[in-house]
């Protein structure tokens, strides 16, 4: 039988000089707590 692994969930971690992993987005709710972010945003009917 075959054993499936979820993918880990949670934030990404730091990038190893402290700053956060670029690839990360922010929702518009919580930009002030992360302001380097890109923001997350849907696009239409998504």
């Amino acid at each position: 039988m075959i054993k499936v692994e979820a993918i880990k969930p949670g934030p990404k971690p730091n990038k190893p000089d402290g700053t956060p992993d670029r690839r990360r987005r922010v929702t518009p709710d919580n930009k002030s707590n992360h302001p380097n972010l890109k923001p997350h945003r849907h696009k239409p009917n998504d």
